[in-house]
């Protein structure tokens, strides 16, 4: 048979493409990881009252968690795809971080000099960022399993930003308890907490996701 009659015999009986599989594989783990890490917060340190939902306190946290879990998403989308390049989606989360960032320091410059450090601080900032990552983990673990077999080719990019994913749900579930309702506080520690857990993903994906 000659090569040309092979290739159109094969595209005649190829039949539909495969659905991409990122999100079919990591979507179950994420929900699960969500699952556990709310399950966790909320045994650590009890539901903030329901009053607490028609004030800020729980939406600073859970407005940012949620951008920054979906320009995460779009940048593990691009490393699962061999020919994309991961650039533009690291700029546009880069881009979101830093505006998250100036909104912090802002928030700092409205309050009087003497009522700054006690924002930044608040009561939990020694216990924050280790909580936060803690609480990431389960995630982070069942998102590296769900990812293995996928076609990566930058799996230290890959693995941060499964750690980014993981970290924005323990961020999500964490405001479900946490008190703190300054967004400078959001901005400087939460945000710590979401880099412990890059770090861990690129550490961990770099070996476990690599073909």
């Amino acid at each position: 048979m000659k090569t040309e009659a092979l290739i159109d015999l094969l595209a005649r009986q190829a039949g539909p493409a495969r659905p991409q599989p990122v999100a079919r594989r990591l979507l179950p783990a994420w929900a699960g990881g969500g699952m556990l890490a709310a399950v966790l917060a909320l045994g650590l340190s009890g539901p903030l009252p329901l009053a607490a939902f028609a004030s800020p306190t729980p939406w600073i946290k859970l407005l940012p968690a949620a951008l920054l879990a979906a320009l995460g998403w779009l940048w593990l989308r691009q490393t699962a795809r061999p020919a994309s390049p991961t650039r533009p989606a690291r700029r546009r989360l880069e881009s979101a971080w830093l505006l998250l960032a100036l909104l912090g320091v802002g928030s700092l410059w409205l309050l009087p000099a003497g009522a700054r450090m006690s924002a930044l601080l608040g009561s939990s900032w020694w216990q924050c960022p280790l909580t936060l990552a803690t609480l990431a983990l389960p995630a982070l673990l069942l998102l590296l399993r769900a990812a293995q077999g996928l076609p990566i080719i930058r799996p230290r990019q890959a693995g941060a930003a499964l750690g980014l994913l993981a970290g924005c749900t323990a961020a999500a579930a964490y405001a479900l308890s946490c008190p703190e309702s300054s967004p400078a506080f959001v901005a400087l520690w939460y945000s710590a907490g979401l880099l412990l857990s890059m770090a861990a993903g690129a550490a961990l994906g770099a070996r476990r996701l690599r073909w």
